[in-house]
């Protein structure tokens, strides 16, 4: 897949997942203020081009594994607006029942494997998953997605090794935001391009430019369909940058206002509408439209998730072990005297 073969529809569609994440986002840091969530909210604001360019890629049997700053990778996959809204403020209709929280959103049903709270959780998920598949002997691939401060968690290298070693179809998506909590990459890891650590493991890796949403999407496109014919694993590394702090409340002092303008002026949603506008001469009215529909639809599903019912403490015992689970019972055969579950 080129730059030259992609067209505008496709751009402006790609366009409109980014406004609706950022506009989800925004919302969720209102409702924080509000305190009406029920945990800390860690948000995409700026790096919406990695999660809507590598879904766009996807097909519905594909999946991902996503982290504690997944509301970007859940939405771009598909995920139900007013059912992380729900979540998010503890209500009995979202996705855990209101019992996970910001941080834990999953669908298996659409792909999504699961947000996770822990630095690299999901990444030996995804080779699970990536291990079912070629076991399945199916077209499907796994995409996890995680921080450069994940690269960095024992979980990374295991994880790498094992898929390298079976040739699993999965894509090892590296969201270089340059932070993990307040401290720079540069601090915290020792290569230049956290891309380079594929060479320890013989796999492909790469870096992209991860606020260019045509980049991110031509270039794992292009991943994607290598991997779905047996290539094995990649290890791709996207450079963005957060827009806002690690979390909200965040003060930032770890970071000047100046480096922040200096990324505001990368946003991807504004190149990616310039872009537009400059390159196929899509009318501002149109953009501007797309915003005010996305954010009705963002406070539509919000405002639904309000008035939804928080859990009954008569159901604080439930979900904690499968329904149909037996107390486990020692039996001794007669026959070998062998003792089984």
């Amino acid at each position: 897949m080129n730059k030259s073969d992609i067209t505008s529809e496709q751009i402006l569609d790609m366009y409109q997942i980014m406004v609706r994440i950022r506009e989800f986002e925004n919302q969720a840091i209102e409702l924080a203020k509000m305190n009406l969530t029920r945990a800390a909210i860690h948000t995409y604001n700026g790096e919406e081009a990695i999660a809507t360019g590598v879904c766009a890629c996807l097909k519905e049997n594909d999946y991902i594994t996503s982290t504690h700053r997944g509301h970007g990778h859940c939405i771009a996959k598909g995920a139900d607006m007013r059912k992380m809204y729900a979540e998010l403020m503890g209500r009995e209709t979202g996705y855990c029942k209101g019992r996970g929280g910001s941080m834990h959103i999953a669908d298996v049903k659409i792909g999504i494997l699961g947000a996770n709270g822990i630095v690299a959780g999901g990444i030996p998920i995804s080779v699970g998953a990536a291990f079912a598949i070629k076991l399945q002997k199916t077209d499907s691939i796994v995409v996890s997605f995680f921080g450069d401060g994940a690269s960095n968690e024992g979980a990374f290298h295991e994880a790498l090794n094992m898929a390298a070693v079976k040739r699993l179809p999965v894509a090892f998506v590296c969201e270089n935001n340059h932070y993990g909590i307040s401290m720079n990459v540069s601090q915290s890891t020792s290569v230049e391009r956290i891309s380079d650590r594929a060479k320890a493991y013989g796999i492909k890796g790469l870096t992209i430019d991860g606020n260019d949403v045509v980049e991110v999407y031509t270039s794992f496109g292009k991943i994607a369909e290598e991997i779905r014919n047996g290539s094995g694993p990649v290890l791709i590394e996207m450079e963005t940058y957060r827009l806002s702090g690690h979390y909200f409340g965040d003060n930032e002092n770890y970071r000047s206002k100046d480096e922040v303008a200096s990324w505001r002026a990368k946003d991807p949603i504004q190149n990616c509408r310039e872009q537009l506008i400059n390159q196929y001469r899509c009318p501002t009215e149109l953009l501007d439209n797309i915003i005010k529909e996305e954010r009705a639809h963002v406070m539509e599903a919000c405002e639904t998730a309000k008035s939804d019912p928080e859990p009954s403490p008569a159901e604080l015992s439930k979900d904690l072990y499968d329904p149909d689970f037996k107390k486990i019972e020692w039996r001794v055969r007669t026959s070998n005297s062998s003792s089984v579950l």
